[in-house]
């Protein structure tokens, strides 16, 4: 039987996007593709992008501090959170004309619809047009979930922190993870009293020790009130303000409240369960090494699978599946040593093991070195930074490197090139240093401080 079309993908963001770009553009195959909000997906409308505007906006605060120390006479003004805004929405609209103008050019046709499955090649649009396809790829990502507590919908998520209409005076951000922690960093740059409450031992967990320890201790410096061991009990409206009573009995008013507690995939409401595509623990999308899901002709990819939830991975298990299915290339996503950037304030960029995890798996030597970098240093604002190598004492492999200075993201990617090279410390101790750099002590950690 003849096809509407070659592939059909749900979701426009940027693993779906990436997919039916390639398929349609490199392979000729007639692609159509489903989005019910806006293209771009969580990373360019309420994610990384937005999320990294707001951290350049919250950083220049203690810029003028440095300029005043270096010499520059200039006085620091007041944010103006509106014509940021302003700018930053105007910027999502750009990318997403791009997004969209990049289907159109690869000649794939778009539906603004939700979609679902109906059987193993048809779905179905929002209206009830029906569409059948060879090939379906669900790449419909996931989205905020918020504590089952009493009072939870008076807080916000990070999908709506980018449209406050004002700053607040006062605000609690719950979590522990990365996006917790960066928009703690954010809104305490931006100048609003900032508390941060996490149910565990220590923030970023699944990370470095060392490195998230140092993170927590320079967060903690900078003014944000971090509350380990603390989780919200229940929530109530007082006023213009949110009452807020915590697990370690206190209890407190705040203008604001955002939870950042976790995520889940967007996959329910598709039709999976009738064709019988399994689900896991999560709610994520059961797949194989390819991407595939139960039903052969049905594909997953990026966050709904819940594998590793980064846009750079959802766009390389595009690619992948794009060379598997159409290009008669069976190619497996290759997600060992990814590295990655956290834009906490002071930013942090890993690769490959932490301490723990490397020790629990082989003998080691541990490399780091944690000193006041010469920019802050001088001005006399210094926050700490941490280079640290992780090496294997059999192989001489650096198994993990992890960076907590500014620039480390940019950083960590060129150290990534040499990790997932299978570099040596040897092949580090034998680069020239560039001086004075704050990298160039990755190449010059002579002795070990400690071994596993």
């Amino acid at each position: 039987m003849g096809f509407d079309y070659d592939l059909f993908v749900i979701g426009g963001g940027s693993g779906g996007v990436r997919a039916a770009r390639v398929a349609a553009g490199e392979t000729g195959a007639k692609v159509a593709l489903a989005e019910e909000d806006r293209y771009g997906g969580t990373c360019v409308i309420r994610g990384c992008v937005p999320k990294k505007l707001m951290v350049f906006a919250s950083e220049y605060a203690s810029m003028v501090e440095d300029a005043q120390a270096y010499g520059w006479d200039i006085k620091p003004g007041a944010f103006n959170w509106d014509h940021f805004r302003g700018k930053m929405h105007a910027e999502l609209d750009r990318l997403e004309g791009i997004y969209r103008n990049i289907l159109k050019n690869n000649g794939v046709e778009t539906f603004d619809a939700r979609a679902k499955l109906v059987d193993a090649h048809t779905v179905e649009l929002s209206d009830g047009t029906r569409k059948t396809a060879k090939h379906i790829l669900i790449a419909t990502g996931g989205h905020p979930v918020k504590p089952d507590i009493p009072g939870a919908e008076l807080a916000i998520t990070s999908n709506e922190i980018f449209h406050l209409e004002k700053l607040p005076k006062t605000m609690l951000i719950v979590g522990g993870g990365y996006i917790a922690s960066e928009f703690a960093g954010i809104m305490n740059g931006l100048g609003v009293n900032t508390t941060q409450f996490y149910r565990g031992a220590q923030i970023l967990r699944g990370f470095d020790d060392e490195a998230r320890g140092l993170v927590c201790e320079e967060m903690c410096q900078a003014g944000i009130d971090v509350h380990l061991g603390t989780n919200v009990l229940e929530m109530r409206r007082e006023g213009d303000q949110v009452w807020v009573k915590a697990t370690n009995g206190e209890e407190r008013l705040f203008d604001q409240v955002m939870f950042a507690t976790g995520r889940t995939p967007n996959a329910d409401d598709l039709g999976l369960e009738a064709l019988g595509i399994a689900r896991g623990r999560k709610g994520e999308i059961v797949v194989d090494d390819y991407s595939q899901t139960a039903v052969p002709s049905v594909y997953a990819i990026g966050d709904v699978t819940d594998r590793v939830n980064l846009t750079p991975v959802a766009i390389r298990e595009g690619m992948a599946f794009v060379e598997t299915v159409f290009k008669g290339n069976p190619t497996k996503p290759d997600h060992a040593l990814i590295p990655t950037a956290i834009f906490t304030q002071p930013e942090m960029g890993t690769v490959g093991l932490s301490e723990e995890e490397a020790a629990e798996q082989e003998p080691i030597e541990v490399y780091s070195t944690s000193f006041k970098p010469m920019q802050q240093a001088f001005a006399g604002r210094a926050q700490r930074v941490l280079m640290k190598l992780v090496v294997s004492k059999a192989s001489r492999k650096v198994l993990g490197c992890h960076i907590v200075a500014p620039g480390a993201g940019e950083m960590i990617q060129l150290a990534g090139i040499a990790v997932k090279m299978g570099a040596t410390k040897e092949d580090f101790d034998r680069t020239v240093a560039v001086h004075p750099t704050m990298s160039e002590e990755l190449v010059t950690l002579k002795t070990p401080v400690r071994s596993a």
